[in-house]
């Protein structure tokens, strides 16, 4: 029986989940405060954790990290109430394994749940590196031509590779599909989400260790590595490792060695490697945040993912293939977008990228109650989408409110899009990025 925690700060419905999951026949355990959750995390392990985001003393976002430390392949659930698409990017950057909003659809979270506990299932305390599958779609635009053709160009070297782009573009899909066509491509793709991993921890999961190398360490253990031997290991949210962990990633790419923690005997490392960043790594290396010589060692040849508001072309074609693949998930048959999904799909700025669009179609397929997906099924900021200036705002012309009130503004009118709000303000990225740091913005 799968044991979960809930937490929530309203009782009432806390409760009525905790019955609900009662009912599916879960072992559940349910506490209404953040410090409750805090002792409940490090004292038992659960199959699951399902937190609504807003806390009593904390959010659901500040427990992700202790979750994960404490026990890391537990898979997190977020539950929120507000419609932001920034709190579930946060969340999966996180480390969260998926993310509902409020209100809750009882189909919806019983599917989410169940798809978290089968993960935790299937994962053992060893890595064993899976065979690489990948989901990879080709777009039709310019844009998606270019890409293909600098990873069939990129993928029979054994150049490091950097992956840029916003959280969402497909940044693990490209480096899948640089490995599908390496003379690697036999060999183990191993995915490391380096944004879930906690300090203490990143050394043992990157190398391994030796059993009694620290407290906890009951047993030897390989780390990515190792297990990942001749084939591909991909570094996500490389930018969020800490300097003691890039020290050691530096080291171990010069000379082509590892090493588990508490262990004198050293591995080689005949791996390609392939990292992404959805941060500026290049000013990150320049302000000392993360070491510039790591930086060259990772980035022998970059390729930049465009947001997918940049070439909806691309729409109709991923639309399609979520489509597919959400009718066979939910064993659904001949489901279709309508006409006014499909108009909406092509003007939404899609903020979470493709990432987001997939998860809105399996939604919506999910709620689907006939052969066609209507407004009905869409998540309330698709179907009412924030109203933006059309007229360009020149920050010169802005006499009654200070720069860092107007440019707060229309961040949060455009859901925080540094692109659009640029163009709308009249200047360019650049800009706007320096002044968003002079003014100290949180964006």
């Amino acid at each position: 029986m799968a044991k979960i925690l809930i937490i929530d700060d309203d009782t009432s419905f806390g409760l009525m989940i905790e019955g609900f999951l009662k009912r599916k026949g879960f072992d559940t355990v349910f506490v209404s405060s953040f410090n409750n959750a805090l002792h409940s995390v490090r004292k038992t392990k659960f199959d699951l954790v399902l937190t609504d985001y807003r806390l009593d003393s904390g959010t659901g976002l500040d427990l992700i990290p202790v979750i994960k430390k404490h026990h890391q392949k537990t898979p997190v659930v977020l539950i929120t109430a507000y419609s932001d698409i920034r709190v579930a990017v946060s969340a999966i950057k996180l480390g969260a394994f998926e993310y509902i909003t409020k209100p809750v659809n009882p189909d919806e979270l019983l599917h989410v749940i169940n798809r978290g506990i089968e993960k935790t299932n299937k994962v053992s305390d060893t890595p064993k590196p899976p065979v690489a599958r990948s989901n990879y779609i080709k777009g039709i635009s310019r844009f998606a031509e270019q890409v293909d053709q600098q990873v069939e160009l990129i993928a029979t070297t054994d150049l490091s590779v950097l992956v840029l782009g916003e959280s969402g573009v497909g940044k693990e899909f490209v480096a899948q599909r640089i490995h599908e066509l390496s003379n690697r491509s036999a060999m183990p793709f191993v995915a490391v989400d380096c944004g879930a991993l906690h300090t203490d921890i990143a050394g043992s999961e990157l190398f391994g260790h030796r059993k009694g190398s620290f407290t906890g360490a009951m047993d030897d253990k390989e780390g990515h590595f190792e297990a990942v031997k001749d084939g591909t290991i991909f570094l996500d949210e490389i930018g969020n490792l800490s300097y003691d962990v890039q020290v050691k990633l530096l080291r171990a790419i010069q000379e082509r060695k590892g090493r588990r923690m508490g262990s004198n005997e050293e591995y080689a490392i005949n791996c390609r490697i392939i990292a992404a960043t959805n941060e500026d790594l290049r000013s990150s290396s320049l302000s000392g945040k993360f070491r510039e010589d790591l930086y060259h060692r990772l980035n022998e040849f970059s390729i930049n993912i465009l947001p997918l508001r940049e070439r909806k072309e691309d729409i109709p074609l991923y639309s399609k293939r979520f489509l597919q693949l959400a009718t066979r998930e939910f064993k659904k048959e001949h489901i279709f977008l309508s006409s006014e999904v499909e108009d909406i799909f092509f003007s939404y700025e899609w903020p979470g990228n493709l990432r987001e669009l997939r998860n809105v179609i399996r939604r919506a397929v999910l709620l689907a109650k006939g052969d066609t997906i209507t407004l009905a099924e869409l998540p309330p900021e698709i179907q009412m989408p924030s109203k933006i200036p059309q007229a360009p705002v020149q920050l010169r012309d802005v006499k009654e409110k200070s720069e860092k009130d107007t440019i707060i503004e229309i961040l949060e009118q455009n859901k925080y899009n540094k692109a659009k709000t640029a163009r709308i303000l009249g200047i360019d990225r650049k800009t706007l990025y320096n002044k968003i740091y002079k003014y100290g913005i949180d964006a």
